[in-house]
């Protein structure tokens, strides 16, 4: 076996501190990049009511909508992947009952470009 460093170190471990060390070039002063998901978007009127009129993302959009659902106690007791829709949802649903997997896509015809 031949000696490929100081005494009690590794060479394998010698490589993996410096394949995993950060350098200068993986500073955090490059900029993030935007994806679509984090694209704000203008919400209609009627969803408007229930998230707010400012333009928000995609994940911004359904985590106000569960607060809501959530607030006003709006899951279905026997079945809590359904949601019974309250006037302000069913203006943005169409229908008394959604489950959450309809939801966002029901969701998306009711925001449009910022």
């Amino acid at each position: 076996m031949t000696d490929c460093g100081p005494p009690g170190r590794s060479g394998a471990g010698r490589m993996l501190r410096l394949l995993f060390s950060r350098d200068e070039s993986m500073s955090s002063t490059t900029p993030a990049k935007t994806t679509a998901f984090m694209k704000a978007l203008k919400p209609s009127p009627a969803l408007a009511a229930v998230v707010g009129a400012e333009p928000l993302p995609r994940t911004e959009v359904t985590k106000r909508l569960w607060d809501y659902i959530k607030a006003h106690n709006l899951q279905n007791p026997a079945n809590k992947r359904n949601i019974l829709c309250d006037a302000k949802l069913k203006a943005v649903m169409g229908k008394d009952e959604v489950t959450m997997f309809e939801m966002t896509g029901l969701v998306g015809k009711h925001l449009g470009p910022a």
